[in-house]
């Protein structure tokens, strides 16, 4: 029985050690493709190999005492009130083991919360319920970023698929946040409405998402790659539906991806001019509806009986049209769920999303909304 205690004392730190090095180990955090996550993984490792000798020796202390002194070997306690050198010594030893892990702990600390002289490129993190706006300002450039439709679509009830056929499900979305690699980037995290927090494991770090207020985080990725995360603050019932997707990309690729960006806003703003019918409000405003609305109200428009109510055949989307404008423009009172939409979509998107609930599904109001009905109603 001694050999075999024995033998698993002595290939124990061995396996450790094997599983540590491992970094796929799923009890193990992760080590991450930035100069912060991998400081702040080597000072784990390091606070886990002291508490591992700490424990070793005390319990091996522990455990030889109890061998060694037992009663059947004849010993004999020792009668005594106190020790003036053992608690001088059982005090300073953990001291002094506080203070070497507290140096360079506060280093990386410091080193954490260190911002770039001069960042390369500078965004702007919004949070809202429940999603992210990601804006570049120096690019003139900005988008939301949605949970994905197949997630989204699998997460609905009575779906036709389930999770296991979405890929990455729950940490997907449309449009993730680009940035170039082996550059410093800054990001600067705000809300639009609750608190939330915009966390990737992978970078190392989360910042909260706080209303009125920007907290920066400057990271800096040397290979290219997709890291996902999640909001980290209980924020709403959406909260599960929030996820973050950063992709690093390379220069070259950084750059052409805002030339797209670009093109795509400009082709956007051209559209904004062209002529509005019915064909075009319905095209623009399902896709609008698809990006921000199904996730709460369902792509069929039925709701969730009791969270979100339906829209197909609802008071809202068939009764009065000004009514229908005015909870999208400005929220509601009644259920702070349904957030404001006014600063978040130009007068057109508007128009076409409330022209697409009103005469999708079961819904034939015949009504078609103008950018100028919303511009009126705001």
């Amino acid at each position: 029985m001694w050999k075999r205690l024995l033998l698993a004392l002595i290939t124990l730190p061995t396996a450790v050690g094997a599983a540590a090095q491992e970094e796929s180990n799923a009890f193990n955090m992760t080590r991450g493709v930035t100069e912060v996550s991998r400081d702040a993984y080597d000072m784990h490792m390091l606070l886990f190999w002291v508490c591992v000798a700490i424990g070793v020796g005390v319990f091996g202390v522990m455990i030889w005492s109890l061998i060694r002194h037992r009663r059947s070997r004849g010993a004999k306690a020792a009668k005594f009130s106190e020790n003036t050198v053992v608690e001088v010594v059982w005090t300073a030893i953990p001291v002094l083991i506080l203070v070497a892990v507290a140096v360079p702990a506060t280093a990386v600390l410091l080193k954490t919360n260190s911002p770039s002289p001069e960042p390369d490129v500078v965004v702007d993190v919004h949070g809202s319920q429940w999603k992210w706006e990601y804006a570049y300002p120096d690019e003139d450039i900005s988008f939301f970023s949605n949970l994905s439709s197949s997630s989204r679509d699998a997460s609905q009830l009575n779906a036709e698929k389930s999770p296991a056929d979405a890929p990455n499900y729950l940490v997907d979305v449309d449009n993730p946040l680009v940035v170039p690699t082996g550059q410093d980037v800054r990001l600067r995290i705000t809300s639009d409405d609750v608190i939330h927090s915009w966390w990737v494991p992978q970078l190392g770090f989360k910042r909260d998402a706080v209303p009125g207020q920007f907290n920066n985080a400057d990271i800096r990725i040397d290979e290219p790659g997709t890291y996902r995360g999640q909001c980290a603050e209980l924020c709403g019932s959406g909260h599960a539906y929030m996820p973050v997707v950063v992709e690093a990309v390379t220069p070259e690729a950084y750059d052409e991806w805002l030339a797209q960006k670009k093109q795509a806003a400009a082709e956007e703003a051209e559209k904004a001019s062209g002529p509005w019918n019915r064909e075009v409000a319905m095209a623009q405003g399902k896709k609008i509806y698809d990006s921000a609305c199904a996730s709460c109200h369902q792509a069929n428009g039925k709701g969730v009986e009791g969270t979100f109510p339906a829209l197909e055949g609802g008071e809202i989307t068939t009764g009065p049209v000004e009514g229908h404008l005015n909870i999208v423009i400005h929220g509601s009172e009644k259920n702070p769920v349904m957030q404001a939409y006014g600063d978040q979509l130009s007068d057109r998107e508007i128009a076409a999303v409330v022209t697409y609930e009103r005469n999708a599904w079961s819904n034939d109001t015949g009504d078609l909304v103008t950018p100028e009905a919303v511009e009126a109603a705001r």
